[in-house]
């Protein structure tokens, strides 16, 4: 039990310092090209933070496991709005500010029925992972064009050229810049670089031990292969997110928080789903039809008057949707809402 609580504490702490480093990086990057943080959360952060679920979803898929990845993407859309972001909530309200957050907010609604559809269609095959994927290409030259055509402030000292070396990079500031006037200084390409590097291939590393030493103390304890499923690795896949942020939080940075979830659901579904069923067939179990893909419809619905009035996830809200996940738990398993498509693809996995 020892290395797994090892595992479990050594991937919490991996997870943060990550977290952290993703969400500086991503902020520097938008900083010194003059780019919205929101635009870099939603589609650069958005993607690094659902590495996780693609590659758990890939592994599934090729160990001949392919019901998790349906039940990887939709369980970590729920946790995504009402464990994610609620959790945060609680810590300093979060403003659904800016101008694109209606519409991507929209796009992830849509995303979210077109998965429902596809759903009662029938099993997500090698022509729906390509329409996914078609709507993920359409998606990303959307982002591009729009924001090529509303271009975000840039930073003061976005024409200011920063060399490398942090004492050299000072002082050229103080020469260039008032005092008084004096922003935190642009960072070098290569450190923010290293800073989104470090932080997106960390992410599923710390979620990894998270997730393996979670799963055996569950074991441990007795807790069965369909509840490990639909629980610790839809978090567990999910922490990234969580991760980003808590420090984003923490850093005032509500963009990055707000941009974070709407992307990563966007990403989940389309590209996660879509490269997926590429590789295998998704059965889609009758619980699914019934009761999980309604709650992630659900969850996108409660955030929905938010993010379109750009108003405010306060404590309040926060609590409701942390409220809601508990709710949404205890449908799960104590009223016998366990997917047995997850079921027996754990048995494989």
């Amino acid at each position: 039990m020892l290395p797994d609580f090892l595992y479990l504490i050594g991937g919490l702490l991996v997870l943060l310092v990550c977290g952290d480093l993703l969400v500086r990086g991503a902020t520097s990057l938008a900083a010194r090209y003059g780019l919205s943080p929101l635009l870099i959360a939603l589609t650069i952060v958005a993607f690094g933070t659902s590495a996780p679920e693609l590659l758990v979803s890939v592994r599934a898929a090729l160990a001949g496991a392919p019901g998790i990845a349906l039940g990887n993407v939709v369980g970590s859309n729920i946790a995504n709005i009402l464990l994610i972001l609620g959790l945060p909530a609680l810590i300093y309200p979060i403003a659904c500010a800016g101008r694109i957050v209606p519409h991507n907010m929209l796009i992830m609604m849509a995303a979210s029925v077109v998965l429902i559809v596809l759903c009662f269609i029938g099993p997500l095959g090698f022509w729906q992972g390509i329409f996914l994927l078609s709507l993920l290409t359409a998606y990303l030259v959307y982002s591009g064009w729009d924001a090529r055509m509303n271009p975000h402030d840039p930073s003061p000292l976005a024409d200011i050229e920063m060399p490398d070396d942090a004492f050299a990079q000072s002082a050229s500031l103080a020469r260039k810049l008032p005092h008084g006037d004096l922003p935190p200084p642009l960072q070098s390409r290569r450190v923010i670089a290293l800073k989104i590097v470090i932080g997106i291939a960390g992410l599923p590393l710390g979620a990894r031990l998270v997730v393996d030493g979670g799963i055996d103390i569950a074991h441990a304890f007795g807790v069965s292969d369909a509840v490990i499923g639909l629980s610790l690795i839809a978090v567990g896949t999910s922490l990234p997110e969580l991760a980003t942020s808590v420090m984003a939080v923490f850093r005032r940075n509500d963009e990055m928080v707000v941009g974070n979830i709407i992307g990563s659901n966007i990403m989940n579904i389309l590209a996660i789903l879509g490269i997926t069923a590429l590789i295998a067939p998704l059965p889609v179990g009758p619980d699914f039809l019934s009761f999980h893909l309604w709650v992630m419809l659900g969850a996108a619905v409660l955030l929905l008057p938010m993010a379109m009035t750009g108003g405010k996830v306060g404590r309040m809200a926060g609590a409701v949707f942390l409220l809601g996940y508990g709710v949404y738990l205890y449908a799960m398993f104590a009223l016998g809402h366990v997917a047995p498509v997850i079921e027996n693809g754990l048995n494989g996995f």
